[in-house]
């Protein structure tokens, strides 16, 4: 693997890292800190519940892209284990 490919796979993979950790982190949150439904009525506590949720949706939109790169920075060797068991030829 070359020098210039492995640091294009290190990126993505870091990436990937941070958008999971903010992605995991933003679910925790919503889930369990920040209340649901009447709970809240009329306070801050909503609108910040609403602003981690687009945060949430955009940075898993984010992270699928990422992990397509991932998977066609990987293609070579996925391939070749799909022709080494015989998957494809």
């Amino acid at each position: 693997m070359s020098n210039r490919r492995s640091t294009k796979l290190w990126i993505v993979n870091l990436i990937s890292f941070i958008l999971f950790i903010v992605l995991c982190s933003t679910g925790l949150l919503n889930w369990f800190v920040l209340p649901r439904g009447y709970q809240a009525r009329g306070s801050f506590l909503v609108s910040l519940r609403h602003f981690f949720i687009t945060i949430h949706e955009w940075v898993a939109l984010t992270f699928m892209v990422v992990v397509a790169i991932h998977i066609i920075l990987h293609w070579p060797y996925i391939k070749s284990n799909l022709k080494k068991y015989g998957i494809i030829k």
